[in-house]
């Protein structure tokens, strides 16, 4: 094994940065950013102070139990890894339910961190659902009993976008100048949609704090892109062997991108030598990334968990799901983009097989197809919606919905549990209890989820057929059958 090792930078205690979301994607990307910008530049003003607004506080506390430093293993393969220490993160605080079911252990110091002037960006890692918005409208979830208390109760919110408006009212309140909001989550238009779920919630509260907001507020767009699996055990284990331990590592690929649009009123670290791209609009990458990267790990996630295939690395191994995955980029996610003139899209996506292969991550098929009712919209089915109005045929894409719809039954094809994590796991249960002897009527229930699928698809007869034959064909004769449907056919 070569191993090569950096130190973390001298810690100094200023924090411009408040993130919401200290899970272990925020620490292998953007906090490991920020400490490759103060190793080169000695600039000590950029320190972090993150927060998890629900489930861990143990990585809360453990984080300050080792002087917030922590380490990110980035594999390049199996036989190569490079050990970065993080010190970048400051301070961390956790506003989440904790053990006595109480909420908000350390809320106001997370708004007071938020409030002051020196805080000039806040960044989010929180998941799309993390939004509370309809997937596929945009609009505000009022009604979701975490909103909902926020609504009632402003001034001690739970959400993310609940503790964005209490803060940014604050600094209207006190004359300030608002921070930056930067949504480093996988979703198109993430910082339009940011802003959307902010201003709805603002509106609620103050018709004047929304406006103000809508007019005074920098919500620049994003694109993140690092494979980063849930650690394990084995990850664990493997750190051990080289000497190190603790219990706050995260383990990733090698490979990292950061593209950010230009919009920083308030100011912004010059990390750009540290690998950050400044653009004018990231929709391009954004969706590239989105309908490529993102659109491939969910039908490797879905088919594969249902055959009882453990990894990434483990499903495209497999023949046919290496040429699933090359049909669908090529021919049904590639016509729908609209790229800066140079792209190598061949490229990018022979790049995105080559670190699909990497086995020394073990990225958990299970960990991918988590929310899959938030995430399949951006990934697969705005796109489609574009290749139906071209005439185009959507074998791939029908064969990753029917995945879907099989997978969120709760068990693979051969009758063991699968875990069924996503806002929507109640209603898809519901919808197998009542259609599943059905597979026609239990389609058809999916499709008219129009949170979820798009109207246009919903009502194109061709796609919905497709969706169900490829469903059948799934569900009765297994997935080389359907596999074999779209790549043979």
């Amino acid at each position: 094994m070569s191993i090569t090792r950096y130190p973390a930078a001298p810690r100094h205690g200023a924090v411009s940065i408040v993130h919401l979301g200290l899970g272990a994607f925020h620490r292998a990307h953007q906090a490991v950013y920020l400490e490759r910008y103060r190793q080169r530049s000695g600039d000590d003003a950029w320190g972090i102070c993150s927060a998890n607004l629900r489930g861990n506080v143990g990585l809360v506390d453990g984080l300050a139990a080792a002087g917030h430093r922590y380490h990110v293993a980035e594999y390049t393969d199996s036989e190569n890894v490079a050990l970065r220490e993080i010190g970048t993160i400051e301070e961390t605080l956790f506003t989440g339910r904790d053990a006595d079911g109480q909420w908000g252990r350390d809320l106001a110091a997370l708004l007071e961190r938020m409030a002051s002037t020196e805080t000039r960006i806040v960044t989010l890692t929180v998941t799309e659902k993390g939004y509370f918005l309809n997937p596929a409208s945009g609009e505000l979830l009022i009604d979701d009993p975490m909103i909902a208390a926020d609504i009632a109760s402003p001034t001690t919110p739970r959400t993310a976008p609940g503790l964005l408006v209490e803060a940014l009212a604050r600094r209207r309140a006190q004359g300030s100048e608002p921070f930056t909001v930067l949504c480093c989550d996988n979703m198109p238009d993430n910082g339009k949609r940011t802003r959307n779920a902010v201003v709805q919630l603002a509106a609620r509260r103050d018709a004047e704090l929304a406006a103000w907001v809508e007019a005074q507020v920098a919500f620049p767009c994003s694109m993140v892109d690092r494979i980063v699996p849930a650690m394990t055990e084995h990850d664990v284990a493997r750190l051990a062997e080289l000497g190190l331990a603790d219990a706050q590592a995260v383990a990733c690929e090698a490979f990292s991108q950061w593209v950010i649009e230009e919009h920083f009123p308030q100011g912004r670290p010059d990390w750009e030598a540290d690998g950050v791209e400044m653009v004018d609009d990231v929709a391009p990458f954004e969706t590239m990334k989105l309908r490529l990267l993102n659109g491939s790990h969910s039908l490797l996630a879905y088919l594969g968990a249902l055959d009882g295939i453990a990894t990434v690395s483990e499903a495209v191994a497999c023949d046919d799901l290496r040429a699933l995955l090359n049909h669908y980029m090529h021919r049904e996610a590639a016509p729908t983009l609209s790229l800066p003139a140079g792209t190598d899209l061949s490229g990018y996506a022979a790049s995105l097989l080559a670190r699909f292969d990497n086995d020394s991550l073990q990225h958990r098929l299970q960990q991918i197809a988590m929310d899959g009712s938030q995430k399949l919209p951006q990934r697969w089915l705005q796109g489609a919606v574009l290749r139906r109005q071209a005439g185009a045929a959507l074998p791939a894409t029908a064969l990753g919905l029917a995945a879907w719809i099989r997978y969120v039954a709760g068990h693979d094809l051969y009758g063991n549990r699968v875990e069924v994590n996503d806002p929507l796991a109640a209603r898809c249960a519901d919808c197998h209890a009542r259609h599943g002897d059905d597979p026609a009527a239990l389609v058809d229930a999916f499709l008219a989820m129009d949170d979820v699928v798009p109207p246009a698809l919903a009502a194109d007869a061709d796609f919905s057929a497709a969706v169900l034959s490829a469903y059948r064909r799934l569900n009765d004769e297994g997935l080389a059958a359907a596999l074999a449907g779209v790549i043979h056919d």
